[in-house]
């Protein structure tokens, strides 16, 4: 609006000074001048700030849908290839040019803006068309006909269409240079941050891996002045940019013939011209920047519709709604029926007809060898995945029937890639910001990880790494395991896995674990995933996987007698790493 009022006033002062030159009007209209813009002024700054604010809430809202999508998605859907990369393909398109999301509140801005602009455009122009030249200025009276109107209007709507639709044009190549952006981003993005990855730099130092880096950022820039793009904006995509903006020019020069024309025939004073050419320019730029948006949100389509091809991925695992039932005497016996899966896009059976019974308040060893089914069974088992046939009982009932929430809740996990949070050691154990500090304190204890918290300068509020602090504590891969056990203790679930728990500790701290494994797991049911076959004897059972199915079940003694099994195969293969003694010390139960 102050641009606007600028032009109005403007006016207003010139023709008193082309005309009367009456000293007490003057004044008022300068005043009025000075208060209107000072106050208008004010309002901008007081509204910019507003719309900054916005945004930025704007951008955390939209980083946040992002999130609340990935919490509430099927974790199959999740695990899927082709979520990551739609998900990376919306990220480096809001990287690239903040196409999607980023965009539209730029576009609702500039509408807002044009709309008002265009509203107070035709109020200040208005006079062009009412003010009539007198019959004495002879042949301009023609300018007094209504066809100058129209004539006029077509200018104004006819060249700012056409301008936009050439800024449209100009636009919808960026469509094109998707693909070619979003890899250039991705080089970038990974290539040019790894210099400041601490944990990188002693294999780029060692390996001079700067020679590889250097050799992507210093190749071909995909937005550099010589790439694709750069090409593009040189030719037909910068000639469609340039001749939008010099297409629009002709609204202001036919503006300024027809004011001047219509002055210099005694309509309207001089004052008038500045008023009537000012608004009619503002006009034009604002109708160009209406189709501009106009163009810009019809291109911004083909991304936000990848958006929402994310945001509508429909969760179709079935929910459940029978409540799991919490029993004190931790009862709950889990059975695998005739169950088979495979991974979406996969020809081939990840688990084929697989049946096993839980002996409940046992301790299950499962091993085979990479790619046997192990991990796999697991996920079934805690319905991260359903499988495509037979099923999984939870008390005799099958668990798609129960509560997704309850029967997750039955089971404590310590997966192989476990992940802790830059948080303080007692919210990483509990996985709360609230929690019962003896508890955490028993779990880390039970977990081996007693005289390391003794250590610790805060105890359980000490802050795991240095991502928000200084003071944040850094830990080993080892110290890190125990932790991720204690979470799993503290829990507090009937059943209790593990997946390679100890393969970061230590072989003293090994044998901790496996000494108080009893005393740790207490009467919960212990399902216990390892390669190193050697920590499997303190089981009550062994189940061997291979190639999807289970092949063998039984003690180790009994596993062991059988020399055409694959256990007793896998057990003398690994025997070369460690002698009878070695073994036998490192199970040994602490008297």
């Amino acid at each position: 609006m102050k641009p606007y009022a600028t032009v109005f006033f403007s006016a207003q002062i010139l023709s008193e000074l082309a005309g009367a030159r009456r000293a007490e009007v003057l004044w008022k209209w300068v005043i009025a001048f000075v208060i209107v813009t000072g106050i208008l002024a004010v309002f901008n700054a007081f509204f910019y700030q507003r719309k900054e604010t916005l945004i930025d809430d704007t951008w955390g809202r939209k980083e946040k849908l992002y999130c609340e999508k990935m919490f509430s998605m099927d974790y199959a859907d999740i695990d899927k290839q082709e979520t990551h990369d739609l998900r990376a393909q919306i990220a480096q398109n809001e990287n690239w040019a903040s196409w999607g999301f980023g965009r539209i509140p730029y576009y609702y801005e500039s509408c807002v803006t044009g709309v008002l602009g265009v509203i107070s455009g035709c109020v200040l122009i208005t006079g062009l068309f009412t003010s009539s030249v007198p019959e004495k200025a002879g042949s301009l009276t023609v300018l007094n006909s209504p066809l100058f109107l129209l004539l006029s209007a077509i200018v104004l709507i006819g060249v700012s269409a056409l301008a936009g639709r050439l800024y449209t044009k100009s636009e919808s190549y960026w469509m094109n240079m998707t693909e070619t952006a979003t890899f250039g981003n991705r080089v970038f993005s990974y290539f040019g941050f790894l210099s400041f990855q601490r944990e990188r730099h002693t294999d780029i130092r060692m390996y001079e891996q700067q020679n590889i880096i250097h050799s992507y950022l210093n190749g071909e820039n995909p937005f550099g002045a010589d790439s694709e793009i750069g090409r593009l904006s040189r030719g037909s995509m910068g000639v469609y940019a340039g001749l939008g903006v010099c297409i629009s020019t002709l609204i202001t020069g036919y503006m300024y013939i027809f004011t001047c024309l219509k002055a210099w025939g005694g309509a309207f004073d001089v004052g008038s011209i500045t008023q009537y050419v000012g608004a009619a320019t503002a006009l034009a730029g604002n109708i160009y920047a209406l189709l501009e948006v106009y163009g810009g949100m019809k291109v911004n389509t083909e991304f936000t519709e990848k958006i929402f091809t994310f945001l509508d991925i429909p969760n179709a695992m079935y929910q459940g709604s029978l409540t799991t039932e919490k029993r004190s005497d931790r009862k709950y016996e889990v059975e695998f029926r005739n169950v088979s899966f495979k991974y979406p896009a996969s020809e081939n059976w990840a688990l084929k007809n697989v049946s096993m019974k839980f002996r409940i308040g046992k301790r299950l060893a499962i091993v085979g060898e990479n790619g046997s089914g192990k991990t796999t069974f697991i996920k079934l088992l805690c319905r991260l995945y359903d499988p495509q046939e037979g099923q999984i009982l939870l008390n005799g009932i099958d668990i798609r029937k129960y509560n997704y929430r309850d029967y997750m809740g039955i089971f404590s996990v310590v997966f192989q890639d476990f992940q802790l949070i830059s948080q303080p050691l007692g919210n990483n154990v509990a996985g709360s910001m609230t929690y019962d500090a003896e508890k955490v304190t028993k779990a880390l204890n039970d977990a081996g990880f007693g005289d390391r918290l003794e250590s610790m300068p805060e105890g359980l509020h000490t802050q795991l790494y240095k991502d928000f602090t200084e003071n944040g504590v850094e830990i080993s891969g080892g110290e890190a395991q125990k932790i991720a056990i204690a979470r799993a203790l503290y829990k507090d679930a009937p059943f209790i896995i593990l997946d390679e728990p100890t393969a970061a500790l230590d072989p003293i701290a090994e044998a901790e674990i496996y000494s108080k494994f009893n005393e740790i797991v207490t009467d919960k049911t212990a399902v216990f995933i390892s390669h190193r076959l050697s920590s499997c004897r303190f089981c009550d059972e062994i189940a061997v996987f291979h190639e999807g199915k289970i092949v063998q079940q039984g003690t180790h003694e009994d596993l062991l007698l059988d020399e055409s099994g694959k256990y007793y195969e896998l057990w003398h293969a690994q025997a070369q790493y460690y002698s009878e003694e070695a073994a036998r010390v490192l199970l040994t139960p602490a008297s």
